[in-house]
């Protein structure tokens, strides 16, 4: 295993508080809780690259949707809710009614 570096960067003292509230609750020093950040960050734009690299493969083997496809798959994923009752609406009409 390699040796750890130490690197500096600047944060407003709001976060700096914030960091060392958490760390206090979780039993936790700040420079645990930021090398979780910086995994966490690193495995998020890992997947965001992978995703990409493999929608320009695809996009290279012809592998595409048009529009109207692609608002159609969109517009499946959405349903419909039902309107919520509103009970300062159903009071308003009430009172128009008298």
């Amino acid at each position: 295993m390699s040796t750890p570096r130490v690197i500096s960067f600047r944060i407003l003292p709001e976060r700096v508080s914030e960091l060392d509230s958490i760390a206090k609750s979780l039993d936790r020093d700040r420079s645990h809780l930021l090398n979780e950040a910086v995994e966490s960050y690193l495995d998020q734009q890992r997947r965001f690259l992978a995703m990409v690299n493999d929608g320009l493969r695809a996009s290279k083997r012809g592998e595409t949707i048009d529009d109207e496809d692609l608002g159609a798959l969109i517009g499946s994923w959405a349903k419909a809710k039902p309107a919520r009752p509103n009970p300062a609406r159903k009071e308003k009409e009430a009172r128009s009614k008298s």
